[in-house]
């Protein structure tokens, strides 16, 4: 079920915000380290046509013993086309344009200088731009004399973060998050995962899947959000869950039970959490569950249901839920 959300935008080199508001089912970036990035493959149909070697012993020698030296190239990326050079945090990456003869572009450039100053030959090149998790690859043409070339990322940046229905904070240490490119299922791509909450995210500007694990076990919000050029966006994604521990007693609020194996099962029989200890805790998902606590050789049981809400202790008493 696609959750309900309104919307506040405003600028950051604008600023926005977004709050993802609950609906029936509800829901409401770059300190990670950078993945390394893809090779850009060649369009075969759109290569430059391979050079022809210059006849020996003709002028043409000379011309082309002029137009190997290498030449002067200052690259610059911008977030958009109406903003100020990127001052730090972009990494560049020149391949030659003709393929090798697996179909691999040779990297013949790199710099980690947000304004990078390289020496190329005379040629074609396809030069790469990668700020955070936004990149982008264009051609490169290096003539004799100085070459300057500006890359326009067209970039924004996203902050996520949950909370539980009912504006009910979660600790951070129980939240992460996964960035997808946008579309069906089978073809989605991943962007950048186990993100924690509140990390700014700089991406192209796009539409993305986001999914947000609440624990480890079953309580996974999703929502798709747009990123805007030259904006931050934050989306507050809101979960129907609740963190829940266990105790066997003896007695209603009585002492907990030691040395206790733990199972906690679906309706349909599927088990979702196993502990051992007299005080295990999870998070689940709202929805009906069956709860199994093991002592000795005895095995008591009990149903229950988990509401989204804060956190919740449930009892098992060997007096009332029995043993076998």
């Amino acid at each position: 079920m696609l959750p309900v959300y309104r919307l506040i935008a405003c600028a950051i080199l604008g600023f926005a915000s977004v709050t993802l508001v609950p609906a029936p089912v509800s829901f409401a970036q770059e300190s990670a380290e950078i993945p390394p990035l893809p090779r850009p493959r060649p369009d075969p149909n759109n290569l430059p046509p391979a050079p022809t070697a210059p006849a020996p012993g003709t002028a043409a020698d000379a011309i082309a013993a002029v137009t190997n030296v290498p030449q002067s190239v200052t690259l610059t990326a911008r977030i958009t086309q109406e903003g100020p050079s990127i001052p730090e945090g972009v990494v560049w990456r020149v391949f030659d344009s003709v393929p090798d003869a697996q179909g691999n572009m040779t990297l013949v450039a790199k710099s980690e200088e947000s304004t990078a100053r390289l020496d190329l030959p005379p040629g074609e090149y396809v030069v790469h731009a990668a700020y955070g998790r936004a990149q982008l690859s264009e051609s490169l043409s290096v003539v004799p004399g100085n070459n300057e070339k500006v890359v326009d990322l067209e970039a924004g940046a996203l902050r996520l973060n949950s909370a539980v229905t009912g504006d009910i904070p979660i600790a951070p240490t129980q939240l992460r998050f996964d960035i997808f490119t946008a579309g069906e299922e089978a073809s989605r791509v991943l962007i950048a995962e186990n993100l924690p909450p509140n990390d700014i995210v700089t991406l192209n500007a796009g539409t993305y899947h986001i999914v947000s694990h609440f624990g480890t076990i079953n309580a996974v919000v999703r929502a798709d959000l747009r990123v805007e050029a030259g904006e931050l966006t934050d989306a507050t994604l809101y979960h129907h869950a609740s963190e829940v521990s266990f105790r066997l007693v003896s007695e209603e609020g009585g002492e907990a039970i030691a040395d206790v194996e733990w199972t906690v099962k679906t309706p349909d029989g599927a088990t979702v959490f196993t502990d051992r200890g007299a005080f295990p805790s999870t998070v689940l998902a709202e929805g009906d569950y069956l709860i199994f606590a093991k002592q000795g050789e005895k095995v008591y049981n009990r149903e229950v249901q988990v509401v989204s809400g804060g956190s919740r202790e449930i009892e098992v008493l060997t007096s009332v839920y029995g043993g076998a």
